[in-house]
């Protein structure tokens, strides 16, 4: 019993001092307060920027040569007008017949080369024909300014399709003008859920904060362990405690700075999120109108236990990495396997949210090094059967909890190695005591 009281003292300790000397870094301290201020600036920069560069853009820079005969070019100019290229100023429309169009387009790409215009819009007997625009210019990476050029289009060639059929003109306008805007609501067991697309792409983050907290953290452990190595500090230290004992403590002292830094920029982005009303006001942005998805305390415990275990496995890891090498640079080639276990769950991201009840999504969220990050991912966007989140969490404890012994093998004996790379076959037998 007191062998186990000192056991667990010497624990804490090394926990306590592994935490508070990364809390107090200065690393740590800007990172902490940089993240909030990064996320909230993504939020707000973006349409700022977008509503002033409304009012910036210039219509008139825009250059339509008119080859369909039909007048098209005018009912583009005046669709352009007042929107993402102009407010009130339509572009200006050169009307060219087809042996024309060749000298209106070399004209036009001087005055694009001399900065006197942004670009210019051929239309022709192919647009009427089958809907085939051109547009060159030096803005065509602007995805934006491409949509609302391709909408002009579409609707001017609706409306002149409408008129060819007999249609009231003003009828035609209003038809051309129509548009859907599919509000999706996500539905579980417990009612509603917010909207569909919201759940998305809070899906993704989740993912995206777990993958570089693990990352992040993961790579700390791995340099604390390969520090103390060269400094031969921890020949003094395992002299008074266990390795294995040393290890966890040094993994759980980590793991508690990453919660801190995470309960931090969860609380900040809260108090964000509650006062953006008279943030937004004051930046003259219109507000987001969209809610959080509703997280239970149930859910946020579960997502917390894939978080603590996820990063023990790969804590694990590259603690085990730092023990075996000698120097930054090994190191660095030494953690390449940990890496692509890593990179190879997040690129899934993607094709799982897509299909989150999918094959692969169920297959990821169950394997102990992708479940730490898929699972949490799947919880956020849809509802999952509660056997396959135990089966799940389950696997990643089994696989932290090997990966820890592991470590803890290679830890004891390779603290001790100097000199040279451990080998494979070396790696095996410490693993074997």
């Amino acid at each position: 019993m007191g062998d186990g009281m000192r056991g667990a003292r010497k624990l804490w300790a090394v926990i306590r001092r592994e935490y508070e000397e990364r809390v107090r870094s200065k690393w740590f301290v800007v990172a902490t307060l940089f993240g909030p201020l990064f996320f909230g600036g993504i939020m707000v920069i973006p349409p700022l920027l977008a509503e002033r560069g409304q009012g910036k853009a210039d219509g008139a820079r825009i250059v339509v040569v008119d080859a369909t005969g039909a007048g098209l070019g005018v009912q583009v100019a005046s669709a352009l007008a007042g929107g993402a290229l102009g407010r009130g100023t339509p572009p200006r429309v050169v009307t060219a017949t087809g042996r024309e169009v060749a000298a209106a387009e070399s004209l036009a790409t001087r005055l694009v080369v001399a900065d006197s215009v942004r670009g210019y819009l051929v239309l022709d007997s192919a647009t009427l024909a089958a809907g085939a625009a051109r547009y060159a210019g030096g803005n065509t990476t602007a995805l934006f300014d491409m949509q609302r050029l391709e909408g002009a289009v579409q609707r001017a060639l609706v409306m002149w399709r409408i008129d060819q059929g007999g249609v009231d003109p003003e009828l035609g306008r209003r038809l051309a003008a129509t548009t859907v805007r599919l509000a999706t609501e996500r539905l579980t067991a417990r009612g509603r859920g917010g909207s569909g697309q919201l759940n998305l792409f809070a899906g993704l983050a989740v993912a995206m904060l777990l993958y570089v907290m693990m990352f992040i953290y993961g790579i700390a452990v791995m340099r604390g362990v390969l520090e103390e190595k060269q400094s031969r500090v921890a020949e003094v230290v395992i002299a008074s405690i266990a390795p294995g004992r040393l290890l966890l403590g040094k993994v759980l002292g980590v793991c508690a700075v990453g919660l801190t830094q995470m309960g931090v920029w969860l609380g900040a982005s809260l108090a964000f999120w509650h006062w953006r009303a008279p943030l937004f006001s004051a930046l003259g942005v219109p507000a987001p109108g969209f809610t959080l998805p509703a997280l239970e305390g149930g859910t946020l415990a579960v997502l917390l236990a894939f978080f603590i275990t996820g990063f023990l496995l790969y804590s694990g890891i590259f603690a085990a990495t730092g023990a075996s090498v000698n120097s930054e640079q090994e190191a660095q080639q030494a953690q390449t396997p940990v890496m692509v276990l890593l990179v190879s769950t997040i690129v899934f991201a993607q094709s799982v949210l897509m299909q989150p009840d999918g094959t692969l999504a169920r297959v990821l969220s169950l394997l102990p090094h992708s479940a730490p990050i898929m699972m949490p991912m799947r919880m956020t966007v849809t509802q999952v059967p509660t056997v396959e989140v135990a089966l799940a969490l389950a696997s990643v404890a089994a696989g932290a909890a090997v990966s820890i012994w592991a470590a803890a093998r290679i830890y004891r004996v390779g603290l001790l190695m100097t000199g040279k790379r451990a080998t494979v076959a070396e790696l095996l037998r410490w693993l074997r005591g």
